[in-house]
């Protein structure tokens, strides 16, 4: 596969081809599933940081209820700010899940309220007595923080990227495993070279580094082209979710950055390395045993 592979070994082995697509498709998969978990971590923090701090208030009653609902928001210490929720900003809520024909006008919709708590409020202790205050003026309320399900979400989407970092660790485990085996095969169908350099007083890291050389190049390579098959994969991924709705309305706003790029330029590199020491490390071992 290499063009600066050694004359003792073979330029084209059909073993090597066979082990190319293999190492090409680990590399693929770790580097797709890196993305994944970088990706679950980054949505996580953004989801998190977008509700952190938001309050909705569903009212029961009519627009003067509203209207008293807001005020005692308003003057609840520990608010920044709140403002009822229009009937337009509503419709435009509800509009991905009711089609492109909008909201029918007969359809009645909670009265909303989006309230802010200041940076440095005690969430639970704010929610404990704006609730009361709302009760206190004999208002059918209903307060929501948001905590509950962004905790739950919260707590999916990093077992998301755990067990995406758990598959990158597979992954990686796997591919040594084929290319110590693939160099113990190579080095098996050239044992008569090896036995006779080995004899005529070749040190072993000579010996060792022919095979290093190959199997270097061999992982930078497929390393390489499995880097570019998961950028395409996950560009194409991105492309379908922001032709969703469910993209806009549920997650939020996901692009490949530069820790992507970074992701993807390790691939050859770590499969070169890993190809490398798993070739040094099976010849030495080998060539031990024939002391």
């Amino acid at each position: 596969m290499s063009a600066a592979a050694s004359p003792l070994l073979p330029k084209e082995d059909a073993r090597e081809a066979a082990l190319f697509f293999v190492v090409c498709a680990l590399c693929f998969l770790a580097a797709l599933s890196g993305l994944v978990a970088r990706s679950a971590y980054a949505a996580a923090d953004a989801w998190t940081s977008d509700v952190s701090g938001e309050i909705t208030i569903r009212v029961r009653g009519d627009d003067a209820a509203l209207a008293n609902a807001v005020e005692i928001t308003k003057a609840t210490p520990g608010i920044a700010t709140a403002r009822p929720i229009t009937r337009d900003e509503a419709e435009e809520l509800l509009r991905p899940w009711l089609g492109a024909g909008g909201v029918p006008v007969s359809l009645p919709l909670p009265r909303l309220i989006a309230a802010e708590a200041a940076p440095a409020a005690d969430a639970p202790d704010l929610l404990r007595r704006l609730a009361a205050a709302l009760k206190s003026a004999k208002l059918d309320t209903i307060v929501d923080d948001h905590l509950v399900w962004s905790g739950d979400v919260r707590k999916s989407i990093d077992l998301a990227g755990l067990v995406a970092l758990i598959a990158v660790g597979l992954l990686g485990a796997t591919g040594l495993a084929v290319i110590a085996f693939a160099t113990h095969a190579t080095l098996l169908a050239r044992r008569d070279i090896v036995e006779i350099l080995h004899l005529s007083g070749a040190q072993d890291g000579y010996i060792a580094g022919l095979f290093e050389r190959r199997f270097l190049m061999l992982g930078v390579q497929a390393g390489a082209l499995g880097a570019l098959l998961a950028f395409g994969a996950a560009a194409f991924i991105l492309y379908l979710l922001r032709q969703s709705v469910a993209q806009i309305w549920l997650l939020p706003e996901l692009s490949l950055s530069l820790a992507d790029g970074l992701i993807l330029g390790m691939a050859p590199l770590v499969a070169g390395a890993a190809s490398m020491i798993a070739a040094r490390v099976t010849v030495m071992r080998s060539l031990s045993d024939m002391v």
